[in-house]
């Protein structure tokens, strides 16, 4: 299972990096275009598209790695087990709007597919085939999150904790 969850987030943070490659090829188009006096339509809209993918994408990733911005004065300032109950709690908060920002993600996209929404911008795309990325991204952050809350509850958060540290040493 552990196996299966990280190739689910390694895969996801390799489409992140397709989408910030996306970012890329349309902004440097939008560019060139003005340059040699021709307008590809839609290309910032395209930019956004793949730039909110991209965020989304690479959420469940840097989550795993242990990179996101954690405010740890008070569980360094705690005991064992009061850290351990703060952890759960934590976890337990990011777990329930994690959760929450999946399902709403997931029913944005039926929504707009349902009403058959388009964007505002010249390029007329239908809202959901971008809006798919950004579920994708948040459900997927949602099973790192709740994989997260599962080790914490074992006791096994530490390993993982120890496991990312030895990789930076290896980075650095």
């Amino acid at each position: 299972m552990r196996k299966a969850l990280d190739t689910l987030y390694d895969a996801a943070a390799w489409a992140a990096a397709f989408f910030m490659v996306g970012v890329l090829l349309m902004v440097l188009a939008s560019v060139l275009g003005r340059e040699f006096g021709f307008n590809l339509r839609g290309s910032d809209a395209y930019a956004g598209y793949c730039m909110a993918a991209a965020s989304f994408l690479a959420l469940a990733h840097t989550l795993r790695r242990g990179e996101h911005i954690r405010v740890n004065l008070f569980l360094e300032r705690s005991g064992p087990k009061a850290r351990h109950a703060l952890e759960l709690l934590s976890h337990g908060v990011g777990l329930f709007f994690c959760g929450a920002l999946a399902v709403y993600s997931v029913r944005l996209v039926y929504q707009s597919y349902t009403f058959n929404d388009i964007s505002q911008g010249n390029d007329a795309t239908p809202l959901w085939i971008p809006q798919v990325a950004m579920a994708v991204g948040a459900v997927v952050l949602a099973v790192a999150m709740l994989d997260d809350f599962i080790l914490h509850v074992r006791g096994r958060a530490h390993e993982r904790s120890k496991a990312a540290a030895d990789e930076l040493k290896l980075i650095e």
